[in-house]
């Protein structure tokens, strides 16, 4: 079955996280996207190596469902092949900083002379206005000035293990180059879709920052203790860790017969939530000496029996090894060159009933498709040894 972005072409100038994982969800749904690495490869490559070649654990999974070339787009030959695959391409995506954009001859003015509908998606680490702008950064720099990482840790701010902020912002990029796309096909006409990874972080951390306007709180961390209802924190069991979250009065009076004991239900101090949240320590201290007495598997099938959410804490080894996620197909392995071992890729993570998508094949290895795309765009076989012997491929 077609993908609904059948047709659409793409050309991915992304690195790391927020550009290519961006586009790599556009190709889950079908669109057709070329990754255009620097020759030699990009940095984001190699991060986490699996292959003697140094291909990368990140660039797996941004990259899967793509095709792959090289390009020297400062080199003559490779501004010419940059403007042909321009005017074939419905789409840009870079997460690159504006001067850079202008560098390589992919700012929106740039690549509006070439081709006027074009949609050109940039992600940028502060947006482009503001003293920040030309700043480079990374997923842990905004999840620092977002306030997050205040409020996560204790005396000391701790980051996030997950690239949140990268992530989010390239789901935020596709959404927006999906609605340019309508736009395009109801009009004709193209767009510049612009998001940053500031701004995803502070989209994140609203109800934080709003409470913090209107009622000058000034939290501070609390660790993997929640702060606005209670129980809700990280407990051992005699074999394990679990994490148990309880919100809303009904879920509250499940955890209070849990623990067998009436009186908190009719003790001042707990009428709500944000009451609750108030007295946590004593929450966790209540739900601890409970969770120590059982196993983890005790413990989650009273939780569940009680209907109060409740999860392991998985190692990344016992994720890969979980039924649950095995039985629901979230992670596709997938052969690459030069691995011992299929590779486990997260698939698409939006499940559409008539326009499905899907992992459809592997990354591409570094240029691997560079003359069949030269091909594609009229070069014949003398032409292309030529662009090699110049070194913009």
């Amino acid at each position: 079955m077609a993908g609904v972005l059948e047709g659409v072409r793409i050309l991915d100038f992304g690195r790391y996280i927020a550009g290519p994982w961006c586009a790599g969800l556009l190709a889950d749904l079908g669109a057709e996207v070329i990754r255009i690495d620097k020759v030699g490869g990009g940095e984001d490559r190699f991060v986490v190596p699996l292959t003697d070649e140094g291909d990368g654990a990140m660039y797996q999974q941004m990259n899967r469902n793509k095709r792959g070339m090289t390009l020297n787009n400062r080199a003559p030959e490779g501004q010419e092949i940059l403007r042909r695959m321009v005017k074939d391409a419905d789409v840009v995506v870079a997460n690159l900083p504006e001067k850079a954009l202008v560098a390589l001859g992919l700012d929106y003015d740039s690549l509006t002379a070439i081709k006027p509908d074009i949609i050109l998606t940039t992600t940028t680490a502060f947006g482009t206005k503001g003293p920040y702008a030309a700043k480079v950064g990374f997923d842990p720099v905004a999840q620092g000035m977002s306030g997050l990482m205040h409020l996560t840790g204790y005396e000391e701010p701790m980051r996030s293990a997950a690239s949140w902020v990268d992530f989010n912002t390239a789901t935020l990029s596709a959404l927006g180059t999906l609605a340019a796309i309508m736009s395009h096909r109801a009009t004709g006409k193209g767009q510049r879709v612009q998001t940053s990874l500031l701004s995803t972080a502070l989209t994140t951390a609203s109800p934080a920052l709003i409470e913090q306007a209107m009622h000058n709180v000034n939290r501070v961390g609390t660790g993997n203790r929640g702060q606005v209802s209670a129980p809700a924190d990280v407990f051992k069991t005699k074999d394990g860790w679990i994490y148990v979250i309880v919100l809303g009065d009904s879920m509250y009076r499940k955890w209070v017969g849990l623990m067998g004991e009436d009186s908190w239900l009719t003790d001042p101090r707990f009428k709500t939530d944000e009451m609750r949240a108030d007295h946590a320590e004593l929450f966790s201290e209540r739900t601890q000496k409970w969770a120590e007495t059982l196993t983890n598997e005790e413990a989650l099938a009273a939780l569940e029996e009680a209907r109060v959410p409740g999860a392991p804490i998985y190692t990344p080894q016992q994720a890969l090894e979980c039924e649950h996620i095995e039985a629901s197909g979230y992670l596709t392995s997938v052969e690459f060159p030069g691995t011992d071992r299929p590779v486990p890729l997260a698939d698409t993570p939006i499940q559409l009933s008539g326009t499905p998508g899907g992992v459809k094949k592997r990354a591409p290895q570094l240029g691997e498709h560079t003359d069949e795309i030269l091909s594609e765009l009229g070069y014949s076989a003398d032409e292309i040894n030529a662009i090699r012997d110049a070194k913009a491929v």
